[in-house]
């Protein structure tokens, strides 16, 4: 019995696979350039990053470390830092247009490089973040939302991920009982949480700058962490406080006697 020869692909035919092979090397080339690491330019948390800072193509969620207001506030604050380090536009949706222009600009992230969604309901929130992950050539897409469900998330992330635009799903609860949600699993890379701190003392009277209790509930392929930061500055970026490293002792400290 003779083994079954392959069919002779006609060189025509040949010449045009090679020419999409190309072409798919190519594209696959420029994703991997684009797929990369915003570091946050502290070496403590850029060292518990796997890459060493958040990864663009990926979603990652922000939340504020009560129910109320103001930590919900520093969590929308936290994302427009990260989204300012980015190039490119960014899409922010929303349901209320509740953001304080002149807090996104000192923060780094000015209102002429962003464009605003709004949306009646949360459904649409998601959907529009999906089309602009989708869409490419931006530099974040920012959602804020009380829920995200697990489905979504993973949308959100595969949308991401093909174009390696970052995602950042800011959780702000309208209510007590909604940040219950915020424990329930998501597609996201990473996950954290953000508190309001007394700001930091200066040397003379006068407003200091604020700080905030920065926690990473979940990363892939990583460990949980928390730091004490000063909160981002005109270029949205962070600095570590120096109590931070007393209370990261404190925190393994509890940990390992419990």
């Amino acid at each position: 019995m003779t083994a079954a020869r392959a069919p002779r692909i006609p060189d025509g035919i040949s010449d045009v696979i090679s020419d999409l092979r190309e072409r798919i090397a190519t594209m696959e080339g420029v994703s991997a350039r684009k797929v990369g690491c915003l570091a946050f330019g502290v070496p403590e948390i850029d060292a518990i990053l796997p890459g060493g800072g958040l990864a663009h193509g990926a979603l990652h969620e922000f939340a504020g470390g009560g129910a109320g207001t103001v930590d919900g506030a520093a969590a929308a604050l936290c994302a427009a830092g990260i989204a300012a380090r980015t190039k490119g536009p960014i899409v922010w949706c929303l349901t209320r247009p509740d953001l304080f222009f002149p807090a996104l600009a000192q923060v780094g992230l000015h209102p002429d490089r962003v464009i605003f969604v709004e949306s009646d309901k949360e459904e649409d929130v998601l959907a529009n973040m999906e089309e602009g992950l989708s869409f490419g050539g931006l530099g974040a897409v920012v959602g804020e939302l009380v829920r995200l469900p697990m489905v979504s998330s993973r949308r959100l992330q595969l949308a991401a991920e093909r174009t390696g635009t970052m995602a950042l799903a800011v959780r702000r609860w309208r209510r007590q009982t909604e940040a219950n949600d915020f424990g329930q699993p998501t597609a996201s890379t990473t996950r954290w949480r953000v508190s309001v701190m007394p700001s930091e003392d200066l040397p003379v009277p006068g407003v200091g700058r604020a700080q905030w209790f920065l926690e990473l509930m979940r990363v892939k392929a990583g460990e949980c962490a928390e730091f004490l930061v000063r909160a981002c500055d005109d270029k949205g970026r962070i600095d570590l406080s120096p109590g931070s490293a007393d209370r990261s002792d404190q925190t393994r400290r509890s940990v390992h006697s419990g």
